[in-house]
């Protein structure tokens, strides 16, 4: 039986500058602000056919150790990052299928100002664009707009759901075939077809219409990372592509069979919606050398244990500085990611704090892939077929040119030569690619 294809995407940690003092990163501390090392990866997933890159981002710098940004300032630790939505246009702009998914977080962007920056992402790209809703996750970055802290967890997630409504009624407030363009009567927009939404919440208030027109695919397409209860109910009820990372195979199917089943209860065709699984291949020329990289990430110095925990600390609004790294892993709460956290403690249960981090952050993500080509390949092929579908969003925790060809020049033709991806794009818009299979 043929295998079953599945879709590929790219998990952008931010436009920071990406692997500084690795090796094979060029003079990516100097030359981050122009952009063409993101520009350059764009490029070079598009020629392998993925189905869109999706630009993360905060809106903060870290000051999660020690109450300090030092540690985040001197190790380049997501800082600086520029604006996502400047970045996706620049993107658009270097591509021609390629989904281009800036992250544009319901706190800090008005739903008018959203819809509107996307929109006309869609317009530019000519129908390519997307959104990755996030509600925030740190009281530091709700201070850089002049808020105490962030609503509690569940709370942002209810008014979510109003910001959706809000930014979806603004790009329905176009009619299809609004703009006739009817150079005979003198007319360009059939008013008739140009609607106001007069929304008026409990959050949210827009009067509309987006005064930019109608988005070339009606509604661009939305990513969430849904990993708590209501992030889960929030990204089967609007989303149309998922971001996921629960551990393991096992898990991974239960989250996507729980989502799909969710989707149904709202009345939606799982199918509409694809998941796709964060993962962090260790690549190199023989399963051997990639063993070997594997084991080097999980030798990690008091100091880089430190840095992973502030990091981890960024995430989820905890400074881990205080805490014994050789004592058990005490029970955690966090108005943060919560699922982040989750499965951290998930995955250090038992251990030492020490451990415990250098468990959670050696391979990453939701399933540890290491080898050469064709054996990573063989080990994505073996978990989809198990899961069921829909996909992998690759993250790579250094990105330079070199790991990313490692991934479009090594890792996907040896997915093509299984049928497991495609080799070359069907339609002209992002939502008809990702529906494709």
């Amino acid at each position: 039986m043929a295998a079953k294809p599945f879709h590929l995407a790219w998990f952008l940690q931010g436009s920071s500058i990406q692997a500084w003092g690795e090796q094979w990163s060029g003079n990516i501390s100097e030359e981050w602000m122009t952009a063409d090392m993101f520009l350059d990866l764009a490029r070079s997933i598009e020629r392998a056919g993925f189905d869109y890159l999706l630009l993360e981002d905060s809106i903060y710098i870290g000051q999660n150790w020690q109450n300090s940004r030092d540690m985040f300032l001197k190790n380049g630790m997501s800082v600086p990052r520029q604006e996502p939505s400047v970045i996706a246009s620049l993107m658009c702009a270097a591509t021609s299928r390629l989904g281009i998914v800036p992250t544009l977080s319901t706190f800090a962007y008005h739903p008018y100002l959203t819809a509107r920056i996307v929109g006309t992402l869609d317009q530019v790209s000519s129908g390519r664009a997307g959104w990755n809703m996030v509600t925030g996750s740190s009281d530091l970055a709700a201070q850089n707009f002049g808020l105490d802290a962030l609503p509690e967890h569940d709370k942002r997630y209810e008014m979510a759901a109003e910001y959706i409504d809000v930014v979806t009624k603004l790009w329905g407030s176009w009619e299809p075939g609004a703009i006739i363009a009817d150079r005979k009567t003198g007319v360009l927009t059939d008013p008739s077809k140009v609607h106001t939404i007069d929304h008026r919440g409990e959050y949210y208030a827009s009067r509309g219409p987006l005064n930019s027109g109608p988005c070339p695919q009606g509604r661009p397409v939305i990513a969430q990372a849904g990993g708590s209860p209501k992030g889960r109910a929030i990204a089967a009820q609007y989303a149309d592509t998922i971001v996921a990372s629960p551990k393991g195979v096992e898990a991974m199917k239960e989250y996507r069979n729980d989502v799909r089943a969710r989707m149904a209860a709202f009345g939606r065709d799982p199918d509409s919606c694809k998941v796709l699984f964060l993962a962090s291949p260790i690549l190199a020329n023989t399963d051997e050398e990639a063993q070997a990289r594997a084991a080097k990430r999980s030798q990690a110095s008091t100091e880089e244990v430190n840095r992973r925990l502030a990091q981890l600390g960024w995430i989820t609004n905890i400074d881990f500085s205080g805490h014994d790294l050789d004592a058990p892993i005490e029970e955690l709460t966090t108005n943060g990611h919560q699922s982040s956290l989750a499965t951290f403690m998930k995955k250090a249960g038992g251990k030492t704090l020490r451990e415990g981090i250098i468990a959670y952050t050696s391979h990453g993500a939701s399933i540890d892939f290491v080898g050469c080509p064709e054996t990573v390949a063989a080990q994505m092929d073996e978990a989809m077929q198990e899961v069921g579908g829909d996909g992998f969003l690759l993250v790579l925790p250094n990105v330079s040119r070199k790991t990313v060809c490692e991934v479009t020049d090594g890792l996907v033709p040896a997915l093509q030569q299984r049928g497991l991806v495609r080799s070359a794009y069907t339609h002209k818009h992002f939502r008809d690619n990702l529906l494709e299979f």
